[in-house]
C-alpha cells in the first residue's frame, strides 16, 4: 500500500513537472492521461533579415474542439521576400515575392493514445509543395511514458519565371519514431528520430556552380537519403533557484551525400514575477560539405554544386523569449503576450563571396511577436 501511494505521488509530482515547468516550454500532452489539445487562437508577425534576405508577415492558427472526440486546426501563414541573397547578387538581380501556407490538422484521443492527421499547401510563384501526414503518439506506465510513430508524404512542383509550367518535380518520405521519459518528477527525457528519402528535382533552377571558373547550372543528384537523431534533456533547477529550468539537446545529422551535420543548444528559463517567464537559449551548428560541393571545380564530373547550404560551414544562434500571461481572467481562460529574438552567425569554409574574393559570412535577426489564447 506504502509503495502504490509513493508511485501516484511520484506520477502526479512527475505530471506536474510539465504542466508548470517552463511556463509551456515543453509539450504538456506528455505528461498527463491523453486528452485533446485545448482550443485557441493565435495571431503571430514574424521579421526575418540577414545575409541580403528580408521576410515578414503574419501567422494565423485557430484550433477548436468538436464535441470533446476530435480537435481541428487551421494555419494561414504569410512570407513576404525581398532576396538579395549572395546567390542572387553574384548571379542575377534581386527579386521580391511572396509565399503563402494553410496548413490543417485533426486530433483525436482513443484510449491512451492521440491520432493526428495533417494536410499543408505552400505556393510560390514558381515553386508548391504539398504534403499529409500521420503521428500516432502512446502513453504507457501512467503517462510516465510517450512513444509516438509518424510519416509524412510531401511533393513538390518547380518552376522558373520566364518559362511556361512546370519544369520538374520532386517527392519526399519522412518517417519519425520517438520516445519521451519521465525519469524523476523533475528531469525529463526524449530521444526521437527521423528518416528522409527525397526523389526528384533536389536543387534550384537558378543556382549556378563554377567549373574552372566559369558558371555551368548546377548538377545534383536525384536521389537523397538521410537520417537525424536528437537527444533532449529537460530538468527543473527550482530546488536550488526557485521557479527555473535547464535543458540540453544535442541532434546528430548524416546523409548519403556524404554531409555531416551536429547542432547543440542549451537552455534556461526563469519564471520572474507574477506571470512573466523568460527563457535564453544558446546554439552551435557544425556542418561537412557535400561529395560533390566545389567552390570552384577544377574538373568535370557528373554532378557539381555551389549551394553554400552544402558547405563546410559553422553558425550561432543566441536567443531569448519572454512571455507574459494576463493575470485575473476566468477559470479556462488563458491569454499569453509572447516576443522572441533571436541573433544568427554564419561562417563559410569554403565558399567565396566573389565580390571581395574571401570566405563568405553574415549574421541574420529573427523577431517574432506573438498573442495567444486558450479558451
Amino acid at each position: 500500500m506504502a509503495v502504490t501511494e509513493a508511485l501516484r505521488r511520484f506520477m502526479q509530482a512527475a505530471r506536474g513537472l510539465l504542466q508548470a515547468l517552463l511556463g509551456g516550454a515543453v509539450a504538456t500532452g506528455a505528461a498527463q492521461a491523453a486528452t485533446l489539445p485545448a482550443d485557441k487562437a493565435e495571431a503571430m508577425y514574424h521579421v526575418y533579415e540577414g545575409g541580403g534576405v528580408k521576410a515578414t508577415g503574419p501567422a494565423l492558427l485557430v484550433r477548436k474542439s468538436i464535441a470533446d472526440r476530435v480537435s481541428l486546426s487551421a494555419q494561414y501563414y504569410v512570407d513576404a521576400v525581398s532576396n538579395a541573397s549572395i546567390d542572387v547578387v553574384t548571379t542575377a538581380s534581386p527579386f521580391y515575392e511572396k509565399r503563402t501556407a494553410w496548413d490543417f490538422s485533426a486530433d483525436t484521443v482513443v484510449r491512451d493514445s492521440t491520432i493526428s492527421l495533417s494536410a499543408s499547401r505552400s505556393t510560390e510563384p514558381d515553386y508548391i509543395a504539398e504534403a499529409v501526414g500521420f503521428d500516432v503518439s502512446h502513453e504507457v506506465f501512467g503517462g510516465m511514458t510517450v512513444v509516438s510513430l509518424g510519416t509524412t508524404r510531401s511533393r513538390d512542383l518547380v518552376g522558373r519565371k520566364g518559362d511556361q509550367g512546370w519544369i520538374d518535380q520532386a517527392s519526399h518520405w519522412q518517417h519519425r519514431v520517438g520516445l519521451t521519459q519521465i525519469l524523476t518528477p523533475r528531469w525529463l527525457v526524449s530521444v526521437n528520430a527521423e528518416a528522409v528519402a527525397d526523389s526528384g528535382f533536389l536543387g534550384s533552377p537558378y543556382r549556378a556552380a563554377r567549373v574552372f571558373g566559369a558558371a555551368v547550372p548546377e548538377r545534383n543528384p536525384r536521389t537523397r537519403s538521410s537520417r537525424a537523431v536528437k537527444l533532449r534533456s529537460l530538468y527543473d533547477t527550482g530546488q536550488w533557484v526557485k521557479g527555473s529550468s535547464v535543458r540540453a539537446e544535442v541532434r546528430r545529422f548524416w546523409d548519403n551525400w556524404d554531409i555531416k551535420a551536429t547542432t547543440t543548444e542549451f537552455g534556461w528559463a526563469q519564471h520572474v514575477g507574477e506571470g512573466w517567464l523568460v527563457d535564453a537559449s544558446l546554439r552551435f551548428h557544425t556542418q561537412s560539405k557535400a561529395l560533390f560541393y566545389s567552390d570552384n571545380a577544377q574538373t568535370e564530373t557528373v554532378f557539381v554544386s555551389r549551394n553554400r547550404q552544402l558547405s563546410t560551414f559553422k553558425s550561432t544562434g543566441l536567443g531569448a523569449r519572454v512571455s507574459y500571461t494576463w493575470p485575473g481572467l476566468p477559470l479556462g481562460y488563458d491569454v499569453k503576450l509572447i516576443g522572441a529574438l533571436e541573433r544568427k552567425s554564419f561562417r563559410f569554409a569554403d565558399f567565396t563571396d566573389l565580390r571581395t574574393g574571401n570566405p563568405y559570412s553574415y549574421s541574420a535577426n529573427v523577431l517574432q511577436l506573438t498573442v495567444q489564447a486558450n479558451f
